[in-house]
């Protein structure tokens, strides 16, 4: 299938060319009001992914959706996974293993969230990562400009040792920028699955370390027979494992992150 087949996931996105550092990538958007980042997942822009941006965009605010891998708008598929997941892994922007290093692209994700508080307005923006990226909104918080940032089942650097599986995919310089600004009223939020080994518990128990109050960790129940059938393998929260049934844990997530972006970005609330 061509690029075009998959332009229906993407129905009421425009779509933009944006240059910061010198580096031009595609970014897709919707809404108007203070922006939202949204760091899409391995392997790409899903129709899924592109149906969260659409529940940003209808709360207030503009949804900002920067490509950076894959096909936007393709469905994922196995292969499909794994090409991106490739792609993604010998990738110098990405730290795969790293335990005390920030990924290279967040500095260009900050750069892109500086431009799109200028386009868009507000006390700030905020930034939502999912899997791969999950915890890029942590090292993008660094900047005072992103004021809501969320992790959503953030698993970077893959967790093959004990260190690793501890490891929250920042430089001990940026995490000290992080736990000033936590320190100064900044709060984060992170999303799990409790049988999700790719975001081992000894990472959101890192969080809770090292940002006490201000880290607040929602992790959902996918042990074999939980009450609302999440499969053990159970991985992307706001996506492809989410339940809209009313008053699933997911559902409650998503309400929950919505909110706080909402009240960070100050939707609707009247000016000072």
């Amino acid at each position: 299938m061509t690029t075009d087949s998959y332009a229906d996931a993407l129905t009421g996105y425009t779509r933009d060319e944006v240059t910061v550092l010198g580096q031009t990538r595609t970014v897709y958007r919707m809404g108007s009001g203070p922006a939202v980042i949204v760091i899409h997942e391995i392997p790409g822009i899903t129709p899924l992914v592109a149906a969260f941006g659409r529940k940003v965009a209808e709360r207030g605010m503009t949804a900002v959706l920067p490509d950076l891998f894959g096909t936007a708008g393709k469905p994922p598929s196995a292969g499909y996974l794994a090409s991106s997941m490739a792609k993604a892994c010998v990738s110098r922007e990405f730290t795969i293993l790293g335990t005390n290093k920030s990924s290279p692209v967040t500095k260009w994700l900050r750069a892109l969230a500086a431009e799109e508080h200028r386009r868009c307005g507000g006390p700030g923006v905020g930034a939502v990562g999912m899997c791969l990226t999950g915890g890029f909104a942590l090292a993008m918080m660094i900047d005072p400009v992103v004021v809501a940032p969320v992790l959503s089942q953030p698993a970077l650097p893959f967790g093959v040792n004990a260190k690793t599986r501890a490891a929250v995919g920042l430089s001990d310089a940026d995490m000290a920028a992080v736990k000033g600004r936590v320190a100064d009223g900044a709060c984060v939020i992170g999303l799990r699955f409790t049988g999700d080994r790719s975001v081992p518990a000894e990472r959101f128990e890192t969080l809770r370390r090292e940002l006490g109050d201000g880290f607040i960790g929602v992790e959902i129940d996918s042990s074999p027979g939980n009450p609302w059938g999440y499969k053990k393998a159970a991985h992307s929260v706001l996506t492809e494992d989410y339940s809209d049934a009313e008053g699933s844990p997911t559902r409650v997530a998503l309400e929950q992150v919505l909110d706080f972006f909402s009240e960070r970005l100050e939707v609707g609330q009247e000016p000072q």
